[in-house]
């Protein structure tokens, strides 16, 4: 058994959409939109067969995302190599993410950092 995809509602589509393929390789179909209830959507396919879906929709509720909470807390993504773990953390800080741990060896072995992006959403990135 697989992970088919992971679905994320978003208040901005393009936006959110654009940050997965620009910073993370992802790339982007040409998008959904039902007619009837403004439901959008698009699926970011990334090397190895992961699939996000970001969807959008009129009148949601945008929670405080607490970084100490239960529920899932981030998705991670795999670049490779320690260097490239540090040259994307120096570029997303550069454009005014906040890194909120690393690049750094956790205790149970990960080379990784952490920031938060999109719309208040924990990002890792590891080898």
């Amino acid at each position: 058994m697989k992970i088919e995809h992971i679905a994320m509602y978003v208040d901005d589509l393009e936006a959110a959409k654009d940050f997965f393929v620009l910073y993370l390789g992802g790339q982007a179909n040409s998008g959904y939109h039902n007619q009837t209830t403004d439901f959008r959507s698009y699926f970011v396919s990334f090397d190895g067969g992961a699939r996000l879906e970001l969807m959008n929709k009129p009148q949601l509720e945008d929670q405080p995302k607490l970084l100490n909470r239960t529920g899932y807390i981030h998705i991670a993504f795999s670049v490779g190599s320690k260097e490239r773990v540090d040259e994307l953390t120096r570029k997303l800080a550069a454009d005014g993410f906040e890194v909120v741990s690393g690049p750094r060896t956790t205790g149970d072995g990960y080379y990784e950092s952490c920031i938060v992006a999109i719309e208040g959403n924990q990002i890792e990135i590891t080898v």
